[in-house]
């Protein structure tokens, strides 16, 4: 896939920066179908080409986002080594490098977001509450709430199930499924329908 029919994916004005994060590299972008476990991934090929897939039903900002994280995995491959840890610092310092660069295709609401995250980037969108709570404005059903506002011992659904909010452990919520009596694990950013 080209870089030009990557455009209807994403912002205005964001070409110029990929022009020049791809110009050194041969890269598969793969637009997938929707995934649940993840937004984007990069591998590097047998051929030693390179391979990024990225969830066709994100929002172009988003989108971007997504596509400069997998970018800066290959770019911090390339520049420090496939010894490198994948989240490491210096693909943490790639990616900070990357967001600030291209800090001007994103929203001004948006802005001071992307500011704060680059100073410390994580691995997992979902590691970021700012940047959740902001593309979940837009895209999430408004019945759905998170998780992390309900309180121990209320009720909720998720995947057509019927749970019951425990408490908290460490940063996660301790849920019971009362179908089967078995307890989960629930990230604070977890969407979910609270129920009674």
């Amino acid at each position: 896939m080209s870089i030009q029919s990557l455009e209807k994916y994403l912002p205005q004005d964001t070409l110029q920066y990929l022009k020049i994060w791809f110009s050194d590299y041969y890269i598969h972008i793969k637009i997938t179908r929707n995934r649940n476990s993840k937004l984007g991934d990069y591998r590097k090929l047998p051929d030693n080409s390179h391979e990024i897939t990225i969830n066709s039903t994100l929002a172009p900002q988003l989108f971007f986002f997504v596509l400069t994280h997998e970018l800066a995995h290959l770019i911090a491959f390339e520049k420090y080594g496939r010894r490198i840890s994948p989240h490491g610092n210096e693909w943490k310092e790639t990616f900070r490098k990357m967001l600030l660069e291209s800090l001007q295709v994103y929203d001004e609401d948006l802005k001071p977001i992307i500011v704060k995250f680059s100073k410390s980037p994580k691995a997992n969108f979902m590691a970021s509450p700012d940047l959740v709570k902001y593309f979940h404005i837009e895209t999430q059903d408004d019945s759905l709430q998170f998780i992390e506002e309900l309180q121990k011992g209320d009720f909720f659904i998720y995947r057509n199930e019927k749970y019951l909010l425990e408490g908290l452990i460490k940063k996660n919520y301790l849920c019971k499924n009362l179908a089967t009596g078995r307890k989960y694990s629930f990230k604070p950013l977890a969407r979910i329908e609270k129920c009674s």
